[in-house]
């Protein structure tokens, strides 16, 4: 399938994996196709957050990607503002309304 709609980037293997986007008009014709190449090997999540998850329950959610020890983590916006101020007294920053740090819990 993937070959057949010209799915796979050229400088890529056979067995990598595809990510396209295709946009379909409402007359059933393709009008926008979008390839992703796979991404670079330094792209890839950073090791340490599973086991920093493991180790700390308090882990709000995450980490960006190329996140290092030490280094501030994200409070999923499942968690309000007033549960993230008991479960984070190290307080939090509120980069955006859906998106706010908090220095590593277990520190």
């Amino acid at each position: 399938m993937a070959d057949l709609y010209d799915m796979i980037h050229p400088n890529a293997s056979d067995t990598a994996t595809v990510r396209s986007v295709f946009i379909i008009g409402p007359d059933k014709k393709v009008k926008l196709t979008l390839t992703y190449p796979p991404p670079p090997a330094a792209c890839e999540r950073d090791p340490p957050g599973p086991r920093l998850a493991a180790a700390d329950r308090r882990l709000p959610g995450g980490h960006p990607a190329n996140w290092q020890e030490g280094e501030d983590v994200i409070i999923v916006p499942a968690v309000s503002d007033e549960d993230a101020k008991t479960k984070f007294p190290k307080g939090f920053t509120a980069l955006k309304p859906y998106l706010r740090t908090t220095p590593q819990p277990n520190l």
